[in-house]
């Protein structure tokens, strides 16, 4: 069973896009509530609010991916950007890693957070 990996840059791009297009279909089911002034006024402030913080999230992932480390793809060949110890590539969702002591272990998300040593 082939486990299918994700980049982490392309997980919160996908989410701020789905954010414009929910704020947009909140904003034109508020259009058939034209008779209810407060309904309508409601539905259109909160597609106003969604498509706004989806800005804001575009921005976060911008200021995000900057400090991204680029690196060459060795099953593609094609330049990615790895967010933490371990990520995905962009193009073929091959598993990266950019720590050394990594390698050759099993992909896992949970080496990417940090863990307390008491």
């Amino acid at each position: 069973m082939a486990i299918k990996y994700s980049n982490k840059i392309n997980k919160i791009r996908t989410f701020a896009l789905s954010l414009v297009f929910i704020g947009i279909l909140i904003m034109y089911i508020g259009i058939f509530f034209r008779g209810n002034t407060i309904i309508m006024t409601l539905a259109m402030l909160i597609g106003f609010l969604a498509v706004i913080s989806s800005t804001v999230v575009y921005f976060f992932i911008g200021m995000l991916s900057t400090r991204a480390v680029p690196v060459e793809c060795p099953s593609c060949g094609k330049h990615t950007k790895v967010l933490g110890r371990v990520d995905a590539c962009m193009h073929c969702n091959q598993p990266l890693t950019v720590d050394k002591d990594l390698e050759g272990l099993d992909f896992d998300e949970k080496y990417n957070q940090k863990t307390s040593k008491s």
